[in-house]
């Protein structure tokens, strides 16, 4: 009766195929799991988010350069899905425009973020394209000014560090930015209080 253990077989060398699939799982899963924890840390912070109170913003442009991002987590966003259809839009002309066209001379938005497309004569649409929102407030000053006061100012929680002490907050002239309960991040323009 032998009473000597076999010997393991020796493994075969790892192909480059295998190390190469191994190491892109190993990041894949690092990857998801680091943002799974960035997204939930920063949306958990004591159960509560940073918004704007519409009703307080004086719309001064701090929003765009004091947020900690590069590109502020403000955007600025639509009480009505439709606004008025108008031909002339305060919030996407500059004051006495040169033509009511979509060049950008005659645009108030410095970053061509809201988008003018023709429905019927007399009648346009106008979007927002939040990648390229700065969160400056010149539109929703516009509208606000000499329009219906659709557009306002909004953070977005998908880009927001909910950083305990905001930077945009601590210079916010109107004293507008709040800590909300996470289950009701946003503040309607309708329904909060003047």
């Amino acid at each position: 009766m032998d009473t000597n253990p076999q010997p393991n077989p020796p493994k075969p060398p790892v192909s480059r195929r295998q190390f190469m699939r191994d190491g892109a799982r190993a990041t894949m899963l690092v990857g998801v799991g680091g943002l799974v924890g960035l997204l939930a840390g920063r949306h958990a912070s004591n159960g509560f988010v940073w918004q704007i109170d519409p009703a307080k913003c004086v719309r001064c442009g701090l929003c765009a350069t004091s947020c900690v991002l590069e590109q502020s987590a403000v955007k600025c966003v639509h009480t009505h899905a439709i606004c008025g259809y108008c031909r002339l839009c305060t919030a996407y002309f500059v004051p006495e425009p040169n033509a009511l066209s979509t060049a950008a001379e005659n645009q108030l938005c410095p970053t061509g973020a809201i988008k003018r497309s023709f429905i019927e004569d007399p009648y346009y649409e106008y979007t927002i394209d939040e990648k390229l929102c700065i969160g400056c407030a010149k539109c929703v000053e516009g509208c606000n000014r000499f329009g219906n006061g659709s557009l306002y100012l909004q953070v977005r929680h998908d880009r927001c560090l909910n950083c305990n002490e905001c930077s945009i907050a601590k210079v916010c002239a109107g004293d507008a930015f709040r800590r909300v309960p996470v289950d009701h991040p946003y503040m309607l323009k309708s329904t909060t209080s003047h």
